[in-house]
């Protein structure tokens, strides 16, 4: 059986092309009138102004909106900011019953470490810039970077390091009121230091 397969092989591989025949055409044939589909795609796609699409979505223009104009210090302030959360609904525990009632007050930082630095800082104020290269916070671990102005695409090639947005809610819970604002925890509190920068004389 083996053998009977081999030569069955052998023959098929050793049949010239020219032995192969044309055995004619069967039913009615029609042209092809759809579209190339490759060639279409082609067509629509250099009828798009690319250049225009990829500037509205760049990041480098991008600032999110209703962000918080911090002016900038005018004086070294310091405060402390109590983290302290009153939930505004009921906590369900699963089982039908409520694991924690509107009302309930709880300190994260009771519950949850935080070794970070944040530092907030407007990005479009140069003396706040130089504030920010010379103070050594950027030597320091765990330290964020937070724009309350300014472009965070330019700010953070210019630093070397990723830079974010201070948002409202950031800005509305540790109650910022100017920058640059260096904040840290100290204990159960947030300890937030307001830095006056200015020029030299």
């Amino acid at each position: 059986m083996k053998h009977f397969v081999l030569i069955a092989v052998l023959i098929l591989l050793t049949v010239q092309p020219g032995l192969a025949r044309v055995l004619g055409t069967f039913g009615k044939t029609y042209p092809v009138k759809e579209r190339d589909a490759l060639a279409e795609i082609q067509e629509r796609a250099a009828q798009v102004n690319w250049k225009s699409k990829l500037d509205k979505i760049r990041p480098e223009g991008f600032r999110p909106t209703g962000l918080p104009v911090l002016p900038r210090a005018v004086e070294d302030r310091s405060f402390l900011v109590d983290m302290t959360y009153t939930l505004e609904f009921d906590i369900p525990d699963g089982k039908g019953g409520i694991l924690y009632p509107k009302g309930y007050r709880f300190n994260p930082l009771e519950y949850l470490p935080f070794g970070q630095t944040l530092v907030v800082f407007d990005g479009d104020d140069p003396l706040q810039i130089v504030w920010l290269k010379t103070s050594g916070v950027l030597t320091k671990p765990n330290t964020m970077l937070l724009l309350s102005g300014g472009s965070f695409v330019d700010v953070g090639k210019g630093l070397k390091r990723p830079v974010y947005y201070a948002t409202p809610q950031i800005v509305e819970r540790f109650h910022l009121r100017a920058a640059p604002s260096v904040i840290r925890r100290r204990d159960k509190l947030m300890e937030v230091q307001e830095i006056r920068v200015e020029k030299e004389e």
